[in-house]
């Protein structure tokens, strides 16, 4: 059995695909594949905190001096979080940080200074996923630029100031004409 991630989608609508047909549920295969599509981040989290609890590979906390600030840092199911130790939890940058981590695969890290600022690294797969993170955090493509292997912006998301990396995503912008019509790249991308 193959432990390649991009099998875990494939692998999800063949087993929603045989539940169904048990139960004889009255769904189609568009909403096979978009329950698939839906659940496999969740169901990856999942999993990761399963293998965590069975082995000795639970998250570590631990406090991290980061310039001026003191930040607790942890890591669990390859996602990196970082929280400034004056920060409340239930604070709005933390909670969307908790939400997005929580639901959405392609997050590689978050980053919350204060309550109300986040910093959010994620590797979107396609310009789709690029196109969703951009809308979902209101960066405009406009204000986009292009640091070596990523693209930054900075928008806002329910009273948060999000400062938003992608990892890979100039690589997906190749396409210009794609990109433009999606609405994801306003600018030509330097090659």
């Amino acid at each position: 059995m193959s432990q390649d991630p991009r099998h875990v989608p494939h692998k999800m609508h063949s087993a929603l695909e045989l539940a169904v047909t048990l139960l004889d549920l009255p769904l189609t295969a568009a909403h096979l594949e978009a329950l698939a599509l839906e659940l496999t981040g969740p169901v990856r989290a999942l999993i990761a905190e399963a293998l965590a609890a069975v082995g000795d590979d639970a998250p570590v906390v631990y406090a991290v001096a980061a310039g001026t600030a003191e930040v607790e840092e942890s890591e669990f199911a390859g996602c990196l979080q970082r929280v400034g130790l004056d920060v409340d939890l239930d604070s709005p940058a933390a909670t969307l940080a908790d939400r997005l981590r929580s639901t959405q695969h392609d997050v590689v890290s978050t980053e919350v200074p204060a309550s109300t600022t986040l910093g959010i690294t994620v590797r979107p797969g396609s310009l789709a996923c690029w196109r969703w993170w951009l809308g979902t955090l209101g960066v405009t493509p406009s204000n986009v630029t292009v640091e070596g292997k990523s693209a930054v912006g900075t928008g806002s998301c329910k009273g948060v100031t999000v400062h938003l990396r992608g990892e890979g995503v100039p690589d997906l912008l190749t396409d210009h004409a794609a990109a433009r019509l999606m609405g994801v790249l306003v600018q030509p991308v330097a090659p």
